[in-house]
């Protein structure tokens, strides 16, 4: 196997943690306090278009701010055109970069064990605020119809991605098999995310049976696609500041001051629940992963605010490899293999919010939830989360799938768009927070096993690959 880390390592200036730099460069031009600036202005402006104020008419405050949400548009669809060759390449080299199958096969079964469970308990937190905090009950149903009728064609929208969805169903040997895209090309153009990992792996897994001369065209050629894809990720970022400001002020604008103040108690029941998540993986990174949380935090904390920022963690994943393997020294086998397929798949806060958007509407509607129903919500959650774009945006979407499931009405989800914003940049940072935990734990556990390893005695010569 030393032949791919030899080939790696020829190409080292390429690798995704050095291509951060850049990002990093953001970050010392306090590019976190210029988006917190915008959003800051985004919301004052916005109060000031909304017609409560009434010092433009709606027509004309409509208008505004479609034109200041341009760049926010464009922000969005640049990194959403990204998110697919990035993940490709990425994933692909992080398998490449493994020491032996052996061990790739031991982490990959410890990593989808890990986002299955703590994707779990971040439901079970999310059902236990929600229900603790009850914040449907201070809502009045009967606004859901004015806003529904505001938000017609978002709620056409959503039904209609639901109704897709709930198409795709098929029994379950049909829905393993549809995991293996029949063509790749296909599954990247319909942003398939799972389809296009899976996909990944089995490239990454081939070259690592490779001859050196045949894997190295290969590598290098994604080492380049890489770098391109971080060059596009710089240009959004430079977007950043101005993309929040305008999506803030459009937020707020079409949606009212007396909105938002009217989910306040929601707001808070989601960020207390992520809070309490992120308290969580603070637990496992002292108890599993041997490391001080405060440091931890500290290491972390730029990576955090430019996913709270960007409201995407596929857009930070240069980042968030470049943390892992500089500032928390994990190994790159590791680091480049668990934080791509993380930012596909592991979606805690998502799943979190969806359990309490769902429980929150049905309040809201008076609709009672038995045992049964929420244990489908869950299911679904951690089930539609899986393989879901790390973009902006993704997480109304599914919810809209959820909330078909258990018979509530979609016209809820135009109370929620309201704040989607604010808690997609939330859930957003808790979610890469939890692909560094992984990291941080899936290190320990490997070098528990080498220690175990060299403490036993050989009774049998190793075999060299």
């Amino acid at each position: 196997m030393d032949f791919l880390k030899d080939t790696l390592n020829a190409i080292h200036p390429r690798s995704l943690k050095h291509l951060s730099h850049q990002l990093n460069g953001l970050l010392k031009n306090h590019l976190w306090a210029k988006v917190l600036f915008g959003f800051l202005a985004g919301i004052l402006l916005g109060i000031a278009l909304t017609p409560t104020v009434g010092w433009v008419t709606p027509s004309i405050a409509n208008t505004i701010s479609e034109w200041l949400a341009f760049p926010g548009q464009l922000f969005l669809r640049l990194v959403q055109m990204i998110v697919i060759p990035l993940i490709f390449a990425s994933v692909i080299r992080g398998v490449a970069s493994g020491e032996n199958i052996e061990q790739l096969k031991k982490l990959g079964l410890r990593v989808a064990l890990y986002f299955f469970s703590t994707t779990a308990i971040a439901i079970v937190i999310g059902l236990f605020c929600v229900n603790l905090i009850r914040p449907g009950s201070l809502i009045d149903s009967s606004k859901l119809q004015g806003e529904a009728t505001s938000r017609k064609e978002t709620v056409s929208t959503l039904e209609m991605e639901a109704q897709s969805s709930e198409a795709q169903k098929r029994p379950l040997p049909s829905r393993v098999i549809n995991l293996l895209p029949q063509n790749p090309l296909v599954a990247m153009s319909d942003s398939n995310m799972l389809q296009v990992v899976i996909f990944s792996l089995i490239v990454g897994f081939a070259l690592i049976t490779m001859q050196a001369s045949e894997a190295r065209s290969l590598i290098e050629l994604l080492g380049s696609l890489q770098a391109v894809c971080m060059t596009v990720v710089k240009w959004a970022m430079l977007l950043a500041p101005l993309a929040v400001f305008g999506l803030t002020t459009k937020m707020v604008a079409s949606v009212g001051l007396d909105s938002l103040v009217g989910l306040g108690a929601y707001v808070g029941t989601v960020l207390t629940a992520l809070f309490l998540i992120m308290v969580f993986y603070l637990a496992l990174v002292f108890f599993i992963g041997k490391r001080n949380p405060i440091a931890f935090i500290k290491t972390t904390f730029n990576t955090q605010l430019l996913a709270f920022s960007t409201s995407s963690s596929a857009a930070v994943m240069p980042l968030s490899i470049q943390t892992a393997e500089e500032g928390l020294k994990i190994k790159p086998s590791i680091s480049q293999f668990v934080i791509p397929l993380g930012t596909t798949i592991n979606m805690a806060g998502t799943a979190a919010y969806q359990m309490i958007a769902t429980v929150f509407l049905a309040q809201v509607f008076q609709i009672e939830l038995n045992t049964g129903q929420l244990a489908l919500v869950g299911i679904t959650a951690i089930g539609a989360s899986v393989g879901s774009p790390g973009a902006p945006g993704v997480g109304i979407v599914i919810l809209a799938t959820i909330l078909r499931s258990v018979g509530i009405p979609l016209s809820g989800t135009a109370l929620i768009i309201a704040v989607d914003r604010i808690l997609d940049m939330s859930r957003t940072s808790v979610n890469v927070l939890g692909d560094l935990t992984a990291c941080a734990v899936m290190d320990q556990l490997l070098s528990d096993d080498q220690n175990e390893l060299s403490s036993t005695p050989k009774s049998t010569p190793k075999i060299i690959s």
